[in-house]
């Protein structure tokens, strides 16, 4: 299939692949758009079944980043980076600077940082190879992993949704967390503290062991956590978790999570709000890593004011959660008509700003 005909190909601006056979790395980059700024986005590594997922991944994801750093406020463009493999098994010191080859190769086109499969430390044998990556350590001044500033803003997120539906706080709200790996795990924490019961599922056996000990959250299967009965559903894992199968037999009143591409399909965003589920659009709620990102990539580490811009992520979805309940229109397609605004419009890089 040509990529133009993808059915994830939104006119995005530039797709890269990369085979380096010595490292056994296989990469895509993807850019969607660069109007508001330098498309900046996570390198994702993961096993995906073949070429054709990995390359859905990214348009998608790369797509997303646009509409995120719009609505975030920032002048960042959209961008990702994905890498086909199993971060377990296959990745290494060669693999990554490979990477940062590749990076580098784009001139500039490209912003790398951490993702799902990638870590703080892999981005510092990337930037050996290119300067044209974040996420990296450099001292109390800049740099380091996103991933607690993501569960800022989500928290921030939850909270607004459970106001706007049931206007009250977190305490006694029952909470559940589908991955509770780098955000998830600060995710939990922050609902904890705030009183909130929270039921945690992973794939991943460790990160449910680390959680139940630290903050004593409630296990649950895999298989039963997009069913629990609880008032709020969060997905912190990879994409897709709401699907035409899945979505009927969710139980929680509100969806707000941390994982990009929630939604399977465009049209689970109304077929959520036609079952009376408050869905607070995935690019909105988790903008805090971008946005601690582009704090970054400006040497500015002023940990005030990047909560106070955090903190306008729950602003924003009131005005999302306020226009569907005034007009009827699914949640999502208002937060894209307003961040295509934004991206689309005149002076869009000025109004980011």
């Amino acid at each position: 299939m040509s990529v133009f005909c993808h059915p994830d190909f939104d006119q995005h601006e530039l797709v890269a692949f990369k085979e380096d056979e010595a490292s056994g790395l296989r990469a895509i980059v993807a850019v969607h758009s660069s109007r508001l700024g330098p498309a900046t986005g996570g390198c994702r590594m993961f096993a995906y079944a073949d070429e054709h997922a990995a390359l859905a991944d990214v348009l998608r994801l790369s797509r997303g980043m646009t509409y995120k750093s719009a609505m975030a406020g920032i002048p960042l463009g959209g961008g990702k980076a994905v890498i086909i493999g199993d971060p377990a098994q296959h990745k290494s010191r060669d693999l990554l600077l490979a990477m940062g080859d590749f990076v580098q190769g784009l001139n500039g086109a490209y912003v790398t940082a951490e993702d799902s499969g990638t870590g703080v430390s892999d981005m510092a044998v990337i930037a050996e190879r290119t300067r044209h990556v974040s996420g990296v350590v450099k001292g109390e001044s800049g740099g380091g992993d996103p991933s607690p500033t993501t569960a800022y803003g989500v928290y921030q997120g939850i909270r607004a949704a459970v106001r706007f539906r049931f206007n009250s706080d977190l305490k006694g709200v029952r909470v559940a967390l589908q991955g509770v790996g780098n955000v998830g795990y600060h995710l939990a924490k922050f609902l904890v503290d705030e009183g909130a019961d929270v039921l945690v599922a992973d794939i991943n056996t460790r990160n449910i062991d680390r959680a139940v000990s630290d903050l004593g959250v409630t296990p649950v299967a895999l298989s039963d956590i997009l069913s629990a009965d609880v008032d709020v559903l969060a997905p912190c894992a990879l994409g897709g978790a709401i699907s035409e199968a899945s979505v009927d037999d969710i139980k929680a009143t509100i969806v707000a999570g941390a994982a990009n591409n929630q939604l399977d399909t465009a049209e689970m965003d109304a077929a959520l709000m036609s079952r009376g589920i408050l869905y607070a659009p995935d690019y909105v709620i988790n903008a805090g890593g971008i946005i601690d990102v582009y704090y970054q990539t400006q040497g500015q580490r002023d940990q005030e004011m990047l909560r106070e811009h955090v903190d306008h992520i729950g602003n924003c979805l009131t005005e999302i959660f306020e226009r569907s309940a005034k007009t009827g229109q699914a949640t999502g397609a208002i937060a894209d008509a307003m961040a295509e605004e934004i991206f689309k419009g005149p002076g869009g890089a000025q109004r980011a700003a």
